[in-house]
């Protein structure tokens, strides 16, 4: 069994996996194929998906009897004592201070500070994820 799900691609590169797999859902798509076309198709993938997203999960024979690829998605495959966990990356959640406040009012102003830069990177980390409005 693969699945593949296909995040902002070309309709092409969609209309082509349709040859293969079943669209079950709009970028979804489902079937049953070997391991040498599985390869062929992730390699077309990966060539036409321009700046979209792809990710593919298929049988294996491992512990978990799974695996997958991703290509220019923001969650990555991370081993994990034999587990293949997907990992997001994320911008930080908080900004470290480099001195701890001495009185209470300048611990207030700090944490004010603070907080303003800390909703500004998650915005600037969004954006980041947006599509770009033409």
């Amino acid at each position: 069994m693969t699945i593949v799900v296909l995040t902002a691609v070309p309709p092409g590169l969609r209309g082509h996996l349709t040859r293969w797999l079943l669209e079950i859902s709009p970028g979804v798509f489902v079937g049953n194929i070997s391991p040498r076309i599985r390869e062929l198709m992730w390699e077309r993938i990966i060539e036409f998906v321009a700046e979209g997203r792809a990710l593919m999960v298929y049988a294996a024979r491992n512990e978990q009897r799974l695996a997958f690829q991703v290509h220019g998605h923001d969650w990555t495959p991370v081993d994990h004592d034999g587990l293949v966990l997907m990992r997001r990356r994320t911008a930080l959640d908080y900004i470290p201070s480099a001195q701890a406040p001495t009185t209470a009012t300048t611990r207030s102003s700090t944490n004010a500070e603070h907080q303003s830069d800390t909703v500004w990177r998650r915005r600037q980390t969004r954006r980041k994820f947006k599509p770009k409005q033409s």
